[in-house]
C-alpha cells in the first residue's frame, strides 16, 4: 500500500540530497516549462530539465540535436515555476567535449539560469570533466549505464550490467565520478544487481531510471509517466495516467460544443 507523503515546503539544496542517502528515497522528474514545473514543485525533491525534450516535445528521434540555447530557454522557464525543488540542467550533446568547453557551457548555464547543478553523461572517461567543473564551483549530477547521448556510438539503447565484468565496470564508473566530486549519480537502464552494487559501494546518492528498486531515488520523464508520449513506452515506465487519451477526449468535447454552438454559453459570455 502506498503512503501519502507531505509536500516539500523547504528549499531543497545539495546538502538535502546528500543527507537523504540511506534515509529516504529521492524523487525526481523532468520538466521543460514553468507551468509543469509549478505543478511538480513541492511534490519532488529534484527537477531535471532533460534533453529528452528533444524527443518528447520537438519530435526528434534522439536527444543529440538539442542545443545550449534550447536548454537555457527551457531551464529559465522551469526555474520560473519551481521554488522548492532543486533544478538540474542537462548538458546537451557536444557541450562538454573538453574541459574548456564544459566550463564555458556550465558557466553560461549558471549565469543565465537559476539551475543549481548540471548533469553530464559518462563514467571514468568523463571524470576529469566532472572534476574540472566541481573545482570551479559547479555542482555535477553524474549519469552512467544506458546513456542516451551515446545511442549512435553504442548502436542503440542497450541494458547494462548483464554480467559481472560489466557490473564491475559500472561500479568503477561510479567510484570515479564520486572521487571527481559529483553530488549524485543517475543510473539508467541497468540490471538491478548492478544498481544495487553501485548504490552500496558509493557514499553519494544514486537516482535510478530503469535500474530497479535498490537505488537511493527514482527519476522519470513526465510525458512518459503521464501517458503523453506515445511513440513508445520503455519497460521501466509506469504510467500514472493516460494523459493523451484524456486530452483527446477533452478536445473532442470542445470541438463538439463549438460546432454545435453550445460553447460559449451564457455562463461564459460577458
Amino acid at each position: 500500500m502506498s503512503i501519502h507523503t507531505p509536500k516539500i515546503e523547504k528549499k531543497v539544496t545539495l546538502s538535502t540530497i546528500a543527507q537523504m542517502k540511506g534515509v529516504e528515497p529521492i524523487t525526481m522528474v523532468t520538466a521543460y516549462d514553468a507551468l509543469f514545473a509549478q505543478l511538480f514543485d513541492k511534490e519532488v525533491e529534484m527537477i531535471l530539465v532533460g534533453d529528452s525534450l528533444n524527443m518528447s516535445f520537438f519530435g526528434k528521434e534522439d536527444t543529440l540535436s538539442a542545443t545550449m540555447d534550447q536548454m537555457i530557454y527551457h531551464t529559465q522557464a522551469v526555474c520560473n515555476g519551481a521554488s522548492s525543488a532543486l533544478v538540474v540542467f542537462d548538458m546537451p550533446f557536444g557541450s562538454y567535449t573538453s574541459v574548456q568547453k564544459a566550463i564555458e557551457s556550465a558557466t553560461r548555464c549558471y549565469q543565465e539560469t537559476q539551475a543549481q547543478a548540471v548533469k553530464i553523461e559518462g563514467g571514468k572517461e568523463r571524470a576529469y570533466i566532472v572534476e574540472a567543473l566541481t573545482q570551479n564551483s559547479i555542482a555535477v549530477l553524474g549519469h552512467i549505464g544506458l546513456m542516451p547521448q551515446y545511442v549512435r556510438a553504442d548502436g542503440g539503447y542497450k541494458v547494462r550490467g548483464k554480467d559481472q565484468a560489466d557490473i564491475d565496470s559500472l561500479v568503477e564508473d561510479a567510484i570515479a565520478l564520486e572521487k571527481a566530486g559529483a553530488f549524485a549519480i543517475v543510473v539508467e537502464g541497468v540490471k538491478s544487481e548492478a544498481s544495487k552494487a553501485i548504490t552500496e559501494t558509493i557514499r553519494i546518492p544514486t537516482i535510478g531510471i530503469g535500474a530497479g528498486n535498490a537505488t537511493d531515488g527514482q527519476v522519470l520523464v513526465w510525458s512518459d509517466m503521464f501517458g503523453f508520449f506515445e511513440a513508445f513506452t520503455p519497460k521501466f515506465v509506469k504510467q500514472y495516467m493516460d494523459g493523451a487519451t484524456q486530452i483527446r477526449e477533452g478536445m473532442q468535447h470542445y470541438r463538439d460544443e463549438v460546432k454545435g454552438r453550445e460553447f460559449p454559453s451564457e455562463a461564459y459570455t460577458y
